[in-house]
């Protein structure tokens, strides 16, 4: 607490007490880098200054400004956790461990920090950056991704709060993994916990936290079928419970393996439904566009196709949207990077 009185990052969520931003702030944090969570935070407190104006504002609006951030249940559950505080405790942020433990996508992490940040009380945070100062300063290598490392540092981290000021302790732990306790290359030489450190005299820095082995990813191969008539795209919104759940894509076509052969996505139950019957000409098919998720990696290929102004195009239960409205939906990172590269080419 020292060290952080010197050395803290000044971030506009410290030392605010209302708990809608602090909960904002943490769930936005969540698996992502201050530096890219940032103007988020910004922009999401602009436009809904408080718990009323995010409930009250539509899921798609929510979602596109969440675009680009990731993990897109972290939108989802704020957005329905604002909506049950409005709705169901009139709109008063709740102000227990345990209440706050109870709304829709929170869990022991978000709930202890909002109840020490916000309400002043005794819950220890225990986060990466907890994780990596724990592990380090008492050379513990109990993986801390187990059911039992998560334990174990919990109890520690529960055991060393300062009781009396359990926001003030939470931030400097956090803000002392951040920046100085780092994953790679930590200050040690300047490091005012140096003389106790028992990774640095055990000259374990480098080894510790301990995780399990890493789980392997997923692949995936999408073939998205970019569809044109009359200066409209096809658009579908992802409802199942996958990734990318509420985002909008082109007609999906997924395959076991990367394609470039025409006959075999002009036989796809997906064209048929679709284009069966129809002078649909391939005029484009794209490059393998990449992205990594948790336990994923998807390879997405988009096939451009063109339809006469005579066709008489049925879209089911896809959307039909000019090219001028496209930016007003939310896409995966995946779909945007094809736009963005794509963009002069795609409206021609």
């Amino acid at each position: 607490m020292a060290w952080f009185e010197q050395s803290h990052r000044h971030l506009p969520w410290k030392g605010e007490k209302d708990p809608y931003l602090i909960w904002l702030s943490e769930v936005i944090l969540q698996q992502t880098r201050v530096e890219q969570g940032l103007p988020y935070f910004e922009r999401f407190r602009a436009r809904y200054p408080t718990i009323r104006h995010l409930a009250e504002a539509p899921e798609d609006e929510v979602m596109k400004l969440w675009e680009g951030l990731g993990y897109y249940s972290r939108a989802r559950n704020l957005h329905a956790a604002a909506r049950h505080i409005s709705r169901e405790l009139g709109g008063r942020f709740p102000d227990t461990y345990e209440g706050i433990r109870q709304l829709k996508g929170v869990g022991p992490y978000t709930a202890a920090a909002v109840a020490s940040f916000a309400f002043g009380l005794p819950h220890a945070v225990v986060d990466g950056n907890v994780f990596r100062v724990l592990s380090r300063f008492f050379g513990i290598d109990t993986p801390v991704d187990t059911t039992a490392g998560k334990k174990e540092f919990t109890s520690l981290a529960e055991e060393l709060l300062d009781s009396r000021q359990p926001g003030r302790y939470n931030q400097a732990i956090m803000d002392f993994g951040a920046t100085h306790c780092t994953p790679k290359t930590p200050a040690c030489p300047a490091c005012p916990l140096r003389p106790a450190c028992t990774a640095i005299r055990a000259g374990k820095t480098d080894a510790l936290p301990v995780k399990d082995k890493k789980q392997e990813k997923r692949l995936r191969f999408f073939h998205y079928l970019v569809i044109t008539h009359e200066g409209r795209y096809l658009l579908n919104k992802r409802t199942e419970k996958d990734i990318w759940q509420n985002l909008y894509e082109f007609p999906l076509l997924e395959l076991p393996h990367a394609s470039r052969e025409e006959e075999e996505i002009r036989s796809s139950l997906l064209w048929q439904q679709l284009l069966s019957g129809q002078p649909a000409v391939i005029s484009h098919i794209s490059g393998a566009y990449q992205q990594l998720l948790t336990h994923q990696k998807i390879i997405a290929t988009f096939w451009k196709v063109a339809l006469p102004r005579n066709a008489s195009l049925n879209p089911g239960p896809f959307l039909a949207v000019s090219r001028e409205n496209l930016s007003k939906f939310a896409f995966p990172k995946i779909i945007n990077r094809y736009l963005g590269e794509s963009r002069l080419t795609l409206f021609l």
